[in-house]
């Protein structure tokens, strides 16, 4: 089995030590889908959802949760990111819309994480600002679709697994 780097010698839990790697621009790229009625969606496209509005609020929701991942995730690095997108796209087959998060350092470490929890946090703040109206709304396919930079290189995803 290949040895776990978030655990030391003992098995205790330690935040990597990424000193010695070369700092580097990195980027990630993820996306998530909330399913919804198509009633909830025309709220969103209205504006006329009672708590305001859903897209503005779920993208700053996004990007201060990109800037405080580190606060969130166990043994992840504090970033000086530099660049957090959070951006929406309605689908109507399923209905619902895709949220897709960008964020970008010149770092030791990547930001997979912070895309991640950009796309996550969004996604259930859409939920919570319509779910007076839509309890039944689904959160799904939460995944990175691309990462630049370090030691890995380039990843992008295929086609999600369904």
């Amino acid at each position: 089995m290949t040895k776990l780097s978030h655990l030391n010698e003992k098995g205790e839990a330690r935040m990597v030590d990424v000193s010695d790697k070369t700092v580097t621009q990195r980027m990630a790229r993820a996306e998530g889908f909330v399913a919804m009625a198509p009633e909830t969606l025309a709220l969103i496209e209205t504006g006329t959802a009672k708590k305001g509005d859903v897209l503005a609020t779920a993208r700053i929701a996004g990007i201060m949760a990109a800037k405080k991942t580190h606060e969130l995730i166990p043994l992840c690095h504090p970033l000086a990111i530099t660049k957090a997108t959070v951006e929406f796209e309605a689908a109507r087959d399923p209905v619902g819309l895709r949220v897709m998060a960008e964020v970008k350092v010149g770092g030791q470490t990547g930001v997979e994480m912070e895309a991640l929890t950009a796309v996550s946090v969004a996604c259930l703040t859409i939920y919570d600002m319509l779910k007076a109206a839509d309890k039944a709304m689904l959160l799904s396919d939460i995944r990175l679709v691309e990462k630049t930079g370090g030691r890995s290189g380039t990843y992008r995803a295929e086609e999600p697994r369904r």
